[in-house]
Formats: structure tokens, C-alpha cells, sequence
């Protein structure tokens, strides 16, 4: 018997709809999702789709995560996505923190994989992520991570050092800082640096703080300090944002 024949007959001949995709949406807090190569959703599960904040699929094609994320949290995303349709090489379990709240200490897994045309060429990624503690060999790193990214969710406006957060870890501060960079994709200070400015971007746009009262709050020096960080990760300056994105 060939198998390969057996097997590619038998997809062949499946309806050509969406019924398996539809088992994601039954896998408990596994959020699964296809982009193109442009960063637009072209398929997402029901969880997925629930971290974006619509209520059906149809509401989230087309788009991207930057229409549904923070600019920080969004090019993140699109840097992975990116440098897995470049490579051509799988990304597995990134860990990161869970998307669907802010200010989230949760920390989940992803993984994701180049998509190929029948020529070869990548098209796009599909991925999917899962609770961390559902990672099997991923314990360590969720009990050493799981302290610290509490600790900076909750206290990102005091000042924070690698020696503090290595210390919650149980590690020295190279260990901490190699660990936390192979298992984040960034380091512990780029970390701390952009939960600050989502802090800052919220707090823009819902309250009438000044600028420098925010950057305080926040953990920047100052109006300086913070504007100059800012400028840097969201391309446009506090007062900009505040203007273009106040909540009535």
C-alpha cells in the first residue's frame, strides 16, 4: 500500500471548508490563527478571535494585530512573524505575556510555522498559542518567570533592577538575563521598557494627567525621558497619541 497516496486521496476528497479548523475551537485556551504575508488574519479560532476583541471571525480577516494590539505588543508580533517567513524556520514556544489584557502577568507559549504554496513559497505563517503551564517541559520556566513578570506588570512605575528581578528567578543576574532573553525574544530591560509605554498609551488616552505626571507614574525620569522612549516605539510623540487616541 502506499501511504502517501492513501493519505493525500484522502484529503483530496474532504469538503473544501473550514470543519477542521473547527476543532481549535475546542481545545481549551488555545487560541490558533493563519496570516498572510502581509500580517492580515486569514483564519483564527474562537478564542483568537476573543483576545482581538470581536465577536465573530468575519470581524478580525483582513486585519492585523496592530488593529487589535498595542503598537509595542503589535510589532513584536510582526517581528516573530516575520522572521519566521524569512527564515523559513519554525518558531516554538516563544513565551510572552497573555493578550488578551494589558496588564496581564499570565504568561502563555506560541509556536509558529512558515505556510508554503504548492510552488514552495512561503504565503504566510499559522500559529497558536496555550497557557504556559500546559507546556510540557516548559515548568522551570514558568515557575522562575512567572514571579517576575507579576512583579513588573504590578510594579513597572518603581524602579526596577535585572538584580531585583533576578533575584525573584532564583538566578544570577547573567543566568537571569540569557534565560530571559532565550525564552521572551527580548531582554528583561526592552521588556519593562514596553509595559511602560503601554501603561504610559493607556493612561494618555483615558485620563487628563500631564505628561510628566504620567512618565512619573510610569517609571521615566521625566517629560523628557518618557517622550524620547516613546517617540522611539510608537513613532509618534505623547501629545500626538493623547490627540489621536483619547477616549470619549
Amino acid at each position: 500500500m502506499n501511504h502517501a497516496r492513501v493519505k493525500a486521496t484522502f484529503f483530496r476528497s474532504l469538503a473544501p471548508d473550514d470543519q477542521l479548523l473547527a476543532l481549535f475551537d475546542l481545545i481549551p485556551e488555545v487560541s490558533f490563527f493563519v496570516k498572510d504575508r502581509d500580517g492580515r488574519f486569514m483564519t483564527l479560532s474562537l478564542h483568537k478571535h476573543e483576545h482581538c476583541g470581536v465577536k465573530t471571525e468575519e470581524d478580525a480577516i483582513g486585519r492585523t494585530d496592530h488593529d487589535f494590539f498595542s503598537k509595542p505588543r503589535a510589532d513584536a508580533y510582526r517581528e516573530d512573524d516575520l522572521a519566521v517567513m524569512e527564515s523559513g524556520t519554525p518558531l516554538i514556544n516563544r513565551v510572552e505575556a497573555s493578550p488578551e489584557v494589558f496588564d496581564s502577568p499570565r504568561l502563555v507559549a506560541t509556536s509558529k510555522i512558515p505556510l508554503r504554496n504548492r510552488q514552495g513559497e512561503v504565503i504566510g505563517i499559522a500559529g497558536f498559542s496555550r497557557p504556559l503551564d500546559q507546556v510540557s517541559g516548559d515548568t522551570d520556566v514558568s515557575r522562575r518567570f512567572e514571579k517576575v513578570i507579576a512583579h513588573i506588570h504590578r510594579q513597572y512605575g518603581d524602579p526596577i533592577t535585572s538584580g531585583e528581578l533576578a533575584g525573584l528567578a532564583v538566578l544570577s543576574v547573567s543566568q537571569f538575563e540569557r534565560r530571559f532573553s532565550k525564552a521572551f525574544g527580548t531582554s528583561p530591560r526592552q521588556y519593562l521598557l514596553r509595559v511602560r509605554i503601554e501603561a504610559a498609551a493607556r493612561l494618555l488616552a483615558s485620563t487628563e494627567k500631564t505628561v510628566t505626571e504620567i512618565a512619573l507614574a510610569c517609571g521615566f525620569h521625566d517629560h523628557a525621558h518618557l517622550s524620547k522612549s516613546f517617540n522611539k516605539l510608537m513613532q509618534t510623540s505623547p501629545t500626538h497619541y493623547r490627540a489621536a487616541n483619547r477616549l470619549q
